[in-house]
């Protein structure tokens, strides 16, 4: 089953892999002596069928690269080093992955910004949408409410409001301040 076709939808394991093969994986599993020796067949089900799948290698350096640059990558220069075509990667990823290359690194573009974001302090939005790699400060504006429903501004200021009312939290790694 292509990966596109669970994203954001519940499925079972019998839906991805059909019910024979989860019974015979239940039956190794129902065997096995103790829970380390099933996670051990578990790994080594889940490596098997990875080992099986066309393009797996192409996706994994892909969005290797994506992670690794946090999404300020072109996807076209993507697709040129790989010696494969939009559609072929697009494709692969959609099947893969369950999204498009580009969207992972909307994906990874976006969070990183959210992440540099300190809402105990004032926010530079042009520089924070420049370091994350976005065209300009409008195009990071429209990202961030298509990823949050919010702008910038109102999601700091619900970080800040969070902030006040639960004194002595920690998220992301920010002290938060008592006052």
């Amino acid at each position: 089953m292509p990966a596109a076709e669970l994203c954001d939808r519940p499925v079972t394991l019998e839906q991805v892999w059909g019910r024979p093969a989860v019974v015979e994986l239940r039956d190794r599993l129902a065997t096995a002596d103790g829970p380390h020796k099933m996670l051990a067949l578990l790994e080594e089900e889940l490596r098997r069928r990875l080992s099986e799948t066309t393009g797996l290698g192409l996706v994994r350096h892909t969005s290797g690269v994506i992670a690794a640059t946090s999404g300020a990558v072109p996807i076209g220069d993507l697709r040129t080093a790989a010696g494969v075509s939009s559609t072929h990667l697009t494709q692969r990823f959609k099947e893969l992955v369950g999204v498009t290359p580009k969207r992972l690194a909307r994906t990874y573009r976006f969070t990183a910004a959210v992440f540099a974001i300190d809402p105990t302090r004032p926010v530079d939005w042009g520089e924070l949408a420049s370091d994350a790699g976005y065209f300009d400060q409008a195009h990071f504006g429209h990202e961030f409410r298509a990823f949050t429903g919010l702008t910038p501004t109102r999601y700091v200021e619900v970080r800040r409001r969070f902030l006040r009312e639960h004194p002595g939290h920690v998220i992301d790694g920010w002290s938060l301040p008592a006052d």
